[in-house]
């Protein structure tokens, strides 16, 4: 239970009625902004995908995948996705989609291994995305671009929500600010990487951390990632390394720095080959995704995931995720939160 916070004097500012209506009008009004900024268009995807064929997202590395037997094609397993990390890029391949077009679907995950809190959950939702880039679009300068029209779809959606739940006032700085990992580390030395976090979007408002699985000098990195889909390889000067990042705002409620968004360049088979090496995964290279990867049949891209139900909860001002998802907790975590008035759905 040491894991789930209740702000002092938390009350929320919707009934349960009117913060079900306002997640649609946020889902709805995000997704347009953010399909009619980044010119993509809505796909079906799939919620499990074959085991062995590295489509599935590995996250850190260890989370274990829930997984089950199909009986109609002999027993062969299939894993519930962690995301679409992987699978987006096959399928704007497979589109034949031109430079900056792209595609966006909902994604609905289980992390059976999440740590449960206020902002984690057994349930995933997110708009997955992805879209096709040319090799020349394969610069900082680029991610900080669709990294703005993101922010601009936020700031949208932001005075939408104030329009129609006058409580509910903006907060948002006008611009995002970037700052790359290693320079986080220099500005707040002797905190950890939350403290860094915190402090940073306190400061800011709304932040973009470049430079997510890059060892940095001191040989830490500021979070985990996956070596087979975000670039954290690529030197873009000054000592930096990294073409990806994590946009995170202040969150008043809780009093924290929140993650909305991971996002990056995708490897090229140049920097996948590099970064399986790094981290001692080279097995990889024999899997359906690597090895057309590696042969070069797959567009060179850029994506990410936007969460939906955390959206929702920071536009709400809601103090846990499950004010705006239904998941399972555990029955102290549902106990609490009844009595500290924390409506879970």
């Amino acid at each position: 239970m040491s894991n789930t916070v209740i702000p002092e004097g938390y009350k929320s500012l919707l009934s349960v009625k009117e913060t079900e209506h306002a997640i649609v009008m946020i889902k709805d009004f995000f997704q347009l902004a953010l399909s009619t900024e980044l010119n993509l268009t809505r796909v079906t995807a799939p919620m499990f995908v074959e085991r062995g064929t590295g489509l599935n997202d590995d996250l850190n590395g260890v989370e274990r995948a829930v997984a089950f037997p199909v009986k109609d094609m002999n027993d062969k397993t299939m894993e519930i996705v962690h995301s679409l990390a992987k699978w987006k890029r096959v399928k704007i391949t497979d589109m034949e989609l031109p430079p900056d077009f792209g595609i966006y679907t909902d994604m609905n995950a289980i992390r059976a291994d999440e740590e449960l809190d206020n902002i984690h959950s057994l349930y995933v939702d997110q708009w997955d995305w992805e879209k096709v880039i040319s090799a020349e679009d394969r610069t900082i300068d680029y991610l900080k671009d669709v990294v703005r029209k993101i922010f601009r779809c936020l700031k949208r959606t932001e005075f939408y929500i104030y329009d129609r739940y006058p409580a509910i006032t903006p907060i948002l700085p006008d611009d995002i600010t970037f700052i790359h990992a290693e320079d986080l580390l220099a500005k707040y030395p002797g905190k950890t990487v939350k403290e860094r976090e915190d402090l940073a979007a306190k400061e800011y408002g709304a932040v973009f951390i470049i430079g997510i699985g890059a060892k940095m000098k001191d040989g830490t990195q500021h979070d985990g990632r996956a070596p087979d889909y975000d670039d954290w390889i690529t030197n873009t000067g000054n000592g930096h390394h990294g073409l990806n990042g994590d946009l995170l705002v202040w969150n008043p409620v809780l009093q924290r720095a929140f993650e909305l968004s991971s996002m990056g360049i995708r490897v090229s088979p140049e920097t996948l080959k590099a970064q399986l090496a790094e981290r001692g995964a080279t097995e990889r290279e024999k899997l359906y995704f690597h090895k057309r990867l590696l042969a070069g049949e797959l567009a060179l891209s850029i994506g990410g995931g936007i969460g939906q139900s955390r959206l929702c909860m920071y536009f709400l001002r809601k103090a846990h995720i499950g004010e705006t998802q239904v998941s399972t907790w555990p029955a102290d975590m549902v106990d609490l939160c009844s009595k500290k008035g924390i409506n879970l759905l």
